[in-house]
């Protein structure tokens, strides 16, 4: 039986560890979250008496990596744990095993990779004068699809490319990442002893960030509790406070539905103790709460003497020598690079802010989700080869380093290669013995995956999947890196920048505010707090919405919180942004 220290854990995340019942726990920022999902993965995995496979789902892969490897460091056996996102899930558990009952997947699909769609819809914008691939994200329901783009004067455009985008991908036999969702569940809608099987399987179905989920992922969740009535336990954990997904559909569903819809009891819990901030960062976001919340500032920074300032009257033509000066009073202050955060709404603000703080800070090392420079597509075969190749080989790694290894093998079994005799270790082996001088980070990768491949003697040409990912895998890349160094970030394509993606970060973090949630930081400074930016112009709910993206910007920070609404950004021919109203209106003694 996995047991504790008292210390570890606090009454309130033992108590939810420990629940028999299904749980639905509402947790605050900083107050443990994931700690607590970890502990209740593994205090079930230490008491499992039959075969059946825990399910944990969460938002990101990243998100998975972190909480498997929290499970393996407490020393608890993770063979009956599957975990990752729910795109992964709805391939592995439905997808794969049942569909050929649906006749669009039944004589073969391929999931079509990000940059691939990106060219396909950017091909059929050409036509619609205004119309770009970045307006045609979409999402499904259990009824259809509904549009991302808040501008309805494009709709009508929008809806014929993508009429014509699903044509083309039923002709290619492909789907994309909605479409996995859409054929899951239609699959298990008519085949309801789909969910009758998954329920014997499962003992326990997780879900991390609750608040993002979307309609239709409820819906797969729900039917297969529903189908065991009761013998599939479920703990569903999140912040409908941080709910900012919903212009992709995600939303918080309250208990009293998500217990309808299951079937089953479920018991509701909160987390209510912060351990990261300040108790004047915590009175401060506080003021964003859209959903009544109880937040207790208990952590080493709680009598923290926080400075949280706000910024009006800087102009956006100097917001960029405001910034420098922010980020090295921090540093002077002690606060360590990465310890500091950059934020601002919208990526095409930060492009051009990276270039400028690069050039004014040679001396610091900037990180961030849109700085890396090589194609991110988590499932893509040579991505997750990346993986491999541009992390150390270290004890310290080594667990991470066979899990992403046993997850290509996987692949190439997928893929119609004989694995037979292929195992992790070996395949680190031979990525360990990979001697490339080369400091292009591009042209190394092409040639340590085309020695790899001599290496464990597979032919590319002999299975069409290793070819069609490699080809996806840089164009994308090259597309990426030269957009950054049309940026300014010249360095981008370095092979010792590479290798800096996957370590831990190490430079100030530069990233929107939907790419840092989860995330924290002694120091945040946000800037473009701009109505029409936070929130998005047109945005439906925009108070609302305003409200959570403060509330995720705010929580983020455990020490000092500079917010910045800087005057005179040009918007349209004639006019100028002004203030968030959300945040003009919030009464609150700044320093």
């Amino acid at each position: 039986m996995f047991t504790w220290d008292l210390r570890d854990l606090n009454s309130e995340q033992s108590a939810a560890v420990v629940e028999p019942l299904s749980l639905f726990l509402i947790a605050c920022p900083g107050s443990g979250k994931t700690r607590t999902l970890t502990y209740k993965i593994a205090y079930e995995l230490s008491r499992r008496t039959d075969k059946r496979i825990i399910v944990a789902i969460t938002y990101t892969h990243r998100a998975a990596d972190e909480i498997q490897e929290r499970i393996e460091d407490l020393g608890v056996d993770t063979s009956g744990l599957w975990i990752g996102t729910i795109h992964s899930f709805c391939l592995e558990w439905i997808i794969k095993p049942y569909g050929i009952y649906s006749p669009a997947l039944a004589y073969g699909y391929r999931v079509i990779d990000t940059h691939d769609r990106e060219l396909l819809l950017e091909s059929l914008c050409a036509s619609h004068r205004g119309v770009t691939h970045w307006d045609c994200n979409y999402y499904v329901t259990e009824n259809g699809y509904h549009l991302g783009c808040p501008d309805a004067r494009k709709h009508n455009a929008i809806h014929e490319v993508l009429a014509e985008y699903f044509k083309e991908l039923s002709a290619s036999r492909q789907i994309d990442f909605e479409q996995i969702l859409w054929h899951s569940h239609a699959l298990m809608r008519n085949h309801a002893n789909i969910s009758v099987l998954l329920s014997r399987v499962f003992s326990h179905i997780l879900v991390d960030e609750y608040q993002d989920t979307k309609q239709i992922q409820y819906s797969l969740v729900t039917s297969i509790l529903r189908a065991g009535r009761g013998q599939t336990k479920t703990f569903i954990v999140g912040d409908p406070n941080q709910a900012i997904y919903g212009s992709l559909g995600g939303f918080a569903m309250s208990v009293a539905d998500f217990r309808a819809r299951a079937g089953i009891p479920i018991k509701e819990l909160a987390l209510s103790r912060n351990y990261r901030s300040s108790n004047r960062i915590i009175s401060y976001f506080s003021n964003y709460s859209v959903h009544a919340t109880s937040i207790n500032g208990v952590g080493k920074h709680a009598k923290f003497p926080s400075l949280v300032t706000y910024n009006r009257v800087v102009a956006h033509t100097d917001v960029h020598d405001e910034l420098v000066r922010l980020i090295q009073v921090s540093l002077a202050d002690g606060n360590l690079p990465e310890n500091i955060c950059v934020l601002a709404p919208w990526w095409i603000l930060l492009a051009s802010t990276t270039r400028k703080l690069v050039a004014m800070l040679p001396d610091q090392q900037f990180d961030g989700p849109g700085l890396v420079p090589f194609s991110n597509d988590f499932d893509n075969f040579w991505f997750k080869i990346s993986k491999i190749l541009l992390t150390e080989s270290s004890p310290r790694l080594l667990v991470r380093r066979m899990r992403w290894a046993n997850d290509v093998i996987k692949d190439l079994s997928d893929f119609g290669v004989d694995t037979t005799r292929l195992t992790s270790r070996k395949l680190l082996r031979e990525c360990n013995a990979l001697a490339i001088d080369e400091t292009d980070g591009l042209c190394y990768l092409d040639l340590a995956f085309t020695d790899l491949l001599e290496r464990l003697n597979i032919s590319q040409g002999s299975f069409p999947p290793l070819s069609s990912h490699r080809e996806a895998f840089f164009s994308s890349s090259a597309a990426r890196i030269e957009k950054l160094q049309k940026d300014g970030a010249s360095y981008i394509n370095q092979v010792s920048f590479f290798k800096k993606v996957f370590r831990e970060r190490s430079g100030i973090t530069v990233s929107t505010i939907h790419g840092v949630k989860g995330a924290e930081f002694d120091v945040v400074i946000a800037f473009g707090l701009l109505e029409g930016m936070v929130p998005h112009f047109n945005e439906a709910n925009g108070h609302v919405v305003a409200s959570k993206l403060l509330y995720v910007l705010g929580s983020r920070a455990r020490k000092h919180l500079y917010l910045i609404s800087e005057s005179g950004r040009p918007r349209g021919r004639y006019g100028v942004y002004s203030p968030t109203e959300s945040l003009a209106a919030c009464h609150f003694n700044y320093d």
